[in-house]
């Protein structure tokens, strides 16, 4: 198994700056994922690190020995691309031989390594189709075997789930982490679609115009986010902006325009606020409740009620999304089971504890 670390990676094309100082430790056999909107240098930094591109600055490593010099075949990373890219004229089984031929492995060794790893994708049956007898997901696997078959310091995947329909790409999520985790081997993966990333990452790098803006387990992005750019692009979120005006106990006091809101974590879940400042408060759509609004019910130092009006109701089958107006300002909230004709005038209700503090 391989540790990849990064230090102060930077790729520049032209004026373009396409990555800046990345700094990244990637622990061995970890799958970790490179998660950010498009354009964000995510493939570009799996390039780098693959040893088809080199940066401009910085340096690549693998178990504490520079690799940024070495071509792609002598650091053995292998990359699984999106498109697959399988020999047409050749069976399931030749296609994972290649690159065991190619490393001059000794014929008994390839037929050995190949039922193993056909095995592990649980394709065995399937040795002798052609890639155009095969499904997506089929083709999915072979592709991953192919890859592993060789052994490789860092197995890289590129979006592989990009040409799959929604339903496949569910399927193949659990798939790839039982693959990857039973192998064992190093991997990094980049996607743009946070629920591939929440639903099996180790750890996610998130990243903005070429930089990582936080990294963390996908519990710990999701429900401390560092920004509002992480608290908005992971998942969906309500961000209210106001200004501290005291502490009480353990809470933050936060005016608003939808109303006096009790906050009590703060950015990082360390970083103080000082009374006066500006933040922005990130609230998840699930974590705030549905209830019949109550003439006078105040809102208390432990809990948060703010009363308003039921203007957008979405029925999604085993869910319903509400849109409630508070104040002019609209929160967005996730009922389970779903509700079917909320009243008009309602209140929302969330917990101290679920609203996160950032910066504005």
């Amino acid at each position: 198994m391989t540790e990849v670390v990064l230090e102060r990676v930077s790729k520049t094309f032209g004026a373009t700056v396409a990555l800046a100082d990345v700094d990244l430790r990637i622990g061995s056999g970890e799958l970790f994922f490179l998660l950010g909107p498009s354009g964000c240098g995510k493939s570009t930094l799996l390039r780098i690190i693959a040893g088809l591109l080199e940066p401009t600055g910085g340096c690549v490593l693998f178990n504490g020995n520079d690799v940024t010099p070495l071509r792609t075949e002598r650091r053995n990373a292998v990359m699984v691309f999106q498109s697959y890219a399988l020999w047409p004229h050749m069976t399931v089984r030749e296609n994972v031989r290649f690159g065991l031929g190619v490393r001059k492995v000794a014929r008994a060794d390839q037929d050995r390594r190949i039922e193993e790893v056909l095995r592990l994708v649980r394709m065995e049956g399937l040795a002798a189709r052609k890639p155009n007898e095969l499904s997506g997901g089929q083709q999915q696997r072979v592709a991953l075997a192919r890859a592993l078959a060789v052994s490789p310091a860092c197995l890289l995947l590129d979006e592989p789930l990009s040409n799959l329909d929604a339903k496949l790409r569910q399927e193949m999520r659990s798939e790839i982490r039982r693959i990857c985790k039973t192998s064992g081997f190093t991997t990094i993966y980049v996607t743009h679609d946070q629920k591939e990333a929440l639903s099996i990452a180790d750890r996610v790098a998130v990243m903005k115009e070429g930089r990582v803006v936080q990294v963390g387990t996908p519990g710990e992005l999701y429900h401390r986010p560092a920004t509002s750019f992480v608290a908005d692009f992971i998942g969906q979120t309500n961000l209210l902006a106001g200004t501290v005006s005291r502490r009480e106990g353990g809470d933050y006091v936060v005016e608003t325009p939808a109303g006096v809101v009790y906050a009590s974590t703060p950015l990082n879940g360390e970083v103080g606020v000082l009374d006066g400042e500006e933040v922005l408060l990130s609230i998840r759509p699930e974590q705030i409740r549905l209830v019949p609004a109550l003439d006078g019910a105040p809102t208390g130092r432990r809990g948060n009620r703010l009363v308003g009006d039921a203007v957008e109701n979405t029925f999604l089958g085993e869910a319903s999304e509400h849109v409630v107006r508070v104040n002019g300002q609209r929160l967005r909230l996730v009922r389970t089971p779903p509700l079917f004709n909320p009243p008009g005038a309602v209140a929302v209700e969330f917990d101290p504890e679920d609203v996160v503090v950032l910066p504005e």
